[in-house]
């Protein structure tokens, strides 16, 4: 399928510094800005070009921060200037989501949009394509739809969606209602969701038409929904928009989409889900990263930088490198070195979601320089 859906629009929202990936990804240059996958273009770039197929290049609208505009506009030179919506400060993914929602639909009352992070990795795009046409075709029936990955492996490390009674809905075989979501098990468990086959991984893609997104924000988070659309309402007046948002945007109630909007519609049989079947990563940790980079063999050591020095001998995991120093590792098995300027981190593949609270603990130190 080569043609765009004329009635929808995809939103990236592109915020959050991938903590679980320092020194790798810092406050001023976050995961999204990086190609992690040796692909030759960052995890932005790859997330447009797998849209633009979908809608066109001027049906794409980013959410970022204003310290990143320079950086996404460098990254997507095809970007309308009035399809980037920056946020003052992080605001968490209801109020990044709504306000891209409530813009739009001022602009285009039937809109559909999706909502698709920006720092993702995803494989077979014509599957990814064949999912978001489903979700589309869903969404126009009035629910909320999410994409659901099939997984491959007891994934201890994402959430779970349990599939409920199928939809019968035209150009969406797949559909089916959300039973409930299930936050991340525990390896027992996951073996259990793996062998059942009605779990799939949550993703966090969502996809609605942008009145009906808002309407279930109004109804589970009031005082936000009136200040995304006092926002919306003043966005496309340059005179207007910067002190509306400075007042407005800070007052905003941070709260996460799946539990403002996809738990409560879940709860009145109105989110929907379409199983992915494409290969998905949301690369969340090094030893995602790992994984990505090796082929899937753990007996590999994964290697990135442009000009990384590295010797190894006998051993695997991920060396990441952005100094001209030799790394040399051998005889280590699971190994994480990640070599930057100001920082090094070590540690191991099993310990890679522990990352995140040697960022705590620099944040409590003061340490916000390398940050």
């Amino acid at each position: 399928m080569t043609e765009t859906i004329e009635d929808f629009y995809a939103v990236i929202p592109a915020g959050g510094i991938g903590s679980r990936l320092w020194p790798l990804s810092r406050a001023d240059a976050p995961k999204f800005l990086h190609d992690l996958t040796g692909s030759g273009h960052t995890l932005l770039r790859g997330t447009w070009d797998r849209l633009e197929p979908l809608t066109g290049p001027d049906r794409i609208a980013v959410v970022t921060g204003r310290a990143h505009r320079a950086a996404v506009e460098g990254e997507l030179p095809g970007i309308p200037d009035r399809n980037v919506f920056l946020e003052s400060e992080p605001r968490d993914s209801t109020a990044a989501i709504g306000l891209a929602a409530a813009i739009l639909v001022r602009r285009e009352p039937d809109v559909i949009i999706g909502s698709f992070a920006a720092d993702h990795v995803i494989r077979v795009p014509h599957l990814f394509d064949w999912s978001v046409r489903q979700a589309v075709a869903t969404a126009r029936e009035g629910y909320i739809c999410t994409i659901g990955i099939q997984p491959s492996e007891p994934s201890v490390g994402f959430g779970y969606i349990k599939k409920g009674e199928g939809l019968i809905i035209d150009g969406a075989p797949e559909a089916a209602l959300v039973d409930s979501f299930v936050e991340k098990p525990d390896l027992e468990t996951a073996t259990e969701y793996l062998m059942a086959r009605s779990y799939l991984w949550n993703a966090g893609m969502f996809i609605s038409r942008a009145d009906v997104l808002l309407a279930e924000i109004e109804a589970n988070q009031p005082e936000l929904h009136a200040g995304l659309i006092e926002l919306a309402e003043a966005w496309d007046d340059r005179d207007a928009r910067g002190p509306v948002v400075d007042r407005v945007w800070p007052t905003l109630t941070k709260i996460a989409i799946d539990y403002a909007v996809a738990e409560p519609a879940a709860a009145k049989g109105r989110l929907a889900v379409i199983p992915g079947h494409f290969d998905w990563d949301d690369v969340g940790d090094f030893a995602s990263l790992s994984k990505l980079n090796s082929g899937g063999r753990k007996e590999n050591l994964a290697i990135l930088g442009s000009n990384a020095r590295v010797l190894a001998d006998a051993a695997s995991g991920i060396v990441v490198s952005q100094t001209p120093r030799v790394i040399s590792v051998i005889g280590v098995k699971d190994i994480v070195i990640v070599d930057t300027e100001d920082a090094l981190l070590v540690t191991t593949t099993e310990h890679a979601q522990r990352v995140k609270g040697v960022v705590d603990a620099l944040k409590l130190t003061g340490r916000g320089d390398v940050l």
